[in-house]
């Protein structure tokens, strides 16, 4: 189909926006840029044709208002190209090698980096999220412009969220506030931003967003007047000193940050006296200090309200003069000054210094260099060291919050921290090597000690030692994720062989002595290394001694490579004869008593081994009068009981006509000595139901932390399931299920 015809064919209701219908009439093989740009939307346009959206309207209405968006913050050709075509991947059968030969190999680099890997089988949403980020974060790594596109694809999704159901509104909008307002945030794209929090808003607290919104339109004609009068007093003024105005106005300020503030200083919307502010953009930094001096001169400032953003520039490099003052009615009035460069930056962030618009080239990868892609960098490294997607989602979103602190190297260097970061912060900010040979920190010359908050303007000196090394106690109070994540790694690392050692021991009794260590070397344990994200079969060993894979994860994916390694016909037989891979249940039977083979009879529960449906169980004759005791195969109390005294019995399924019933039993945790750990496992159950008959911690000074858990479980599975949960923390060091003696 050609440009005229499409213009032309209205059938599919789409409305083409101008800048596109211009570049379809216009393009010609001179222009590359429009060319490329006209191809894409064309391939497009056919790739998507027939689909629709949850509106009705026609699909194709998305990837042009993604390409709009992009060109709207002067991306190049590349990169609306990657608008038009960042869903052809996921929704069509087009490949990436396809992409590559018609539009070249960096929009297919972008697409890429944009596809969901929708494609793969994962575990868990959470899981599918963490590797979903990892492989986006990976692609912008190479070129910045993916995360760009993502968030122009997300905006539009967002601002198109009502045909959704309702828990997928809140759903996509909490991961929209966790990640993609601060990823724009981070980018310095202020436009996205805020419009970003506004809808989440909308979808996620709807009365409060409603509320707002009504009173702000209610106070529309008082705070226009205020607007008005303000902006007479200080145009009058700059004018009189011959400061070049470009523009000066007053605006509300967004939705979401009025709530925050409201949320932060527990007050009513009616005691928010400052929900506009005022901007000043001049032409020179000069100019910008002294329309400070003229606001100061006419409203009177408030004491600790004044920040320069110029002199000391956002890690997003956003720069401008914040001061808040009193204004005539005696209410807060908040000013920003800047430039119109610096003003270009807060609106369009890292699309005003994207290399290809200097260079002519498309120079966007991530320089190691470039201090304000740190953040970034310190992503990239977690995802070598952080395997479970739970906590590399929790140091995703902690990473992408706002810097509030800035300290000095003692060279005079400025380092960006979080608010409450501690020397041990900034030791592991500088470098990992410096925060694990830590000795002690100096703070404006004088000795420090390590768990103290930084402030702003503190200039710090970290004191190395060569046989120094991290203490858990440390864990306490650093805030950082790198901090955090280093000093367990090193932790890890320095009991290695001790881990490799329990990771074949759990293995091993797993998966039985018979050929385990040849299996160890096999080529099936050398795939499911690299599914477990490991580099070596010692490696995955090790994470499994520490807990940070489980026993099920390893086995599985083995059993999942033994089915791929086999022919179709062969596999049942493969299975029935591999142990460890198939649970040998009982056959099940309908009588109303949970265990099969004692019906009429007094019995119970075995203390000592505390078997769980699922298990294979023994019953042993008791010689007092508690009539059967049930045991697990193996128990060490029935080894030397003559074969008179043992019944066969077996768990009956079927035996549950109302509530499932629970069995006790007692597990042993331990766990690198943290505040609040045990609150952390305890939290983990309580959210999946599981009852917790006694809990109990006992501590040594640097020894990790010993947990004794009494717990309601209802069958084998269910018990695996704990140790999986429990283990994927990275706090924990071990977990077993504890036996006791007696009961015989």
């Amino acid at each position: 189909m050609t440009a005229i015809s499409i213009i032309e064919n209205r059938a599919d209701e789409v409305q083409l926006p101008h800048w596109l219908q211009e570049c379809l009439l216009n393009q010609s093989e001179a222009d590359s840029d429009d060319s490329l740009i006209c191809q894409a939307f064309n391939f497009a346009y056919q790739l998507h044709e027939g689909q629709t959206r949850k509106s009705g309207e026609p699909y194709i209405a998305h990837p042009i208002a993604v390409a709009s968006l992009l060109r709207d913050l002067g991306g190049d050709s590349v990169t609306i190209a990657a608008g038009f075509l960042h869903d052809v991947v996921e929704d069509t059968e087009v490949t990436p090698e396809k992409i590559e030969e018609m539009f070249g190999v960096q929009v297919r680099l972008l697409v890429e980096g944009v596809t969901k890997l929708s494609k793969f089988n994962f575990s868990s949403t959470t899981e599918r999220q963490a590797e979903n980020f990892r492989r986006m974060f990976l692609a912008m790594a190479t070129d910045i412009r993916v995360i760009v596109v993502k968030l122009a694809d997300r905006l539009h999704n967002m601002r198109t969220l009502d045909h959704l159901k309702p828990e997928k509104q809140r759903r996509i909008s909490q991961e929209t506030r966790e990640i993609f307002a601060p990823l724009a945030n981070r980018l310095g794209i202020g436009r996205f931003k805020w419009e970003l929090e506004d809808l989440c808003f909308k979808y996620l607290e709807p009365e409060a967003y409603e509320e707002i919104k009504a009173l702000i339109a209610e106070r529309r004609a008082d705070r226009e007047a205020r607007i008005a009068q303000v902006t007479e007093t200080l145009r009058s003024r700059l004018e009189k000193l011959k400061i070049n105005v470009i523009e000066l106005k007053g605006r509300p300020k967004h939705l979401y940050g009025i709530y925050q503030k409201m949320q932060r200083q527990q007050k009513e919307f009616s005691q928010i006296y400052d929900i506009a502010a005022f901007r000043i953009i001049v032409e020179t930094n000069e100019e910008c200090y002294r329309a400070l001096a003229v606001v100061h001169d006419a409203f009177k400032p408030i004491p600790g309200r004044f920040k320069d953003y110029i002199g000391l520039p956002k890690p997003n490099r956003y720069q401008s003069l914040h001061t808040t003052v009193v204004g005539s009615n005696g209410r807060p009035i908040e000013i920003q000054i800047r430039t119109v460069e610096m003003h270009h930056i807060a609106e369009y962030g890292i699309a005003a210094h994207w290399k290809y618009k200097e260079t002519g080239t498309s120079n966007t990868n991530l320089s190691s260099e470039d201090n304000k892609f740190a953040w970034l960098r310190q992503l990239l490294e977690w995802q070598k060291d952080l395997s479970d997607a739970q906590e590399y989602m929790e140091s995703v979103k902690d990473n992408l919050f706002e810097d509030d602190v800035y300290v000095f190297t003692p060279d005079g260097d400025v380092i960006a921290l979080a608010q409450g970061a501690t020397p041990v912060d900034f030791a592991y900010r500088i470098h990992s090597e410096i925060g694990n040979h830590m000795k002690g920190a100096r703070v404006n010359g004088r000795w420090s000690v390590l768990s103290k908050p930084l402030e702003n303007g503190d200039i710090v000196e970290i004191i190395t030692q060569k046989n120094s090394h991290p203490s858990l106690d440390w864990l306490n109070f650093v805030v950082s994720p790198t901090a955090r994540n280093r000093i367990r790694q090193w932790y890890k690392r320095s009991h290695r062989e001790e881990n490799i050692a329990r990771g074949k021991e759990l293995l091993e009794k797993e998966l039985g002595k018979s050929g385990f260590d040849s299996l160890l070397k096999s080529e099936p344990m050398q795939m499911v290394t690299q599914r477990c994200n490991y580099q070596s079969v010692e490696d995955l060993l090790a994470a499994l001694g520490y807990g940070e894979v489980t026993q099920n994860q390893v086995v599985n994916r083995l059993r999942d490579v033994v089915k791929e390694q086999q022919p179709v016909e062969e596999i049942s037989e493969t299975e029935d004869t591999t142990t460890p891979f198939v649970q040998d249940y009982t056959e099940r039977h309908g009588s109303k008593s949970p265990i099969i083979g004692v019906e009429g009879m007094l019995y119970h529960i075995a203390g000592c081994c505390k078997p769980l449906p699922g298990e294979s169980i023994i019953g042993l004759v008791t010689l007092s009068s508690r009539g059967i005791s049930i045991h697990r195969q193996g128990c060490h109390n029935v080894d030397k009981v003559p074969g008179e005294r043992i019944i066969p019995v077996s768990w009956n399924d079927g035996s549950e006509t109302g509530k499932p019933l629970t069995y006790p039993v007692d597990i042993q945790i331990e766990a690198m000595d943290r505040v609040g750990v045990l609150k952390d496992i305890l939290a983990r159950l309580s959210d999946r139901g599981i009852n917790i008959r006694n809990a109990g911690v006992k501590t040594s000074r640097n020894k990790p932390a010993l947990i004794s858990l009494s717990l309601d479980i209802r069958d084998r599975q269910q018990l695996e399931y704990v140790f999986q949960r429990i283990k994927s923390m990275s706090d924990i060091l071990n977990i077993t299920r504890v036996m006791n003696s007696g009961d015989h």
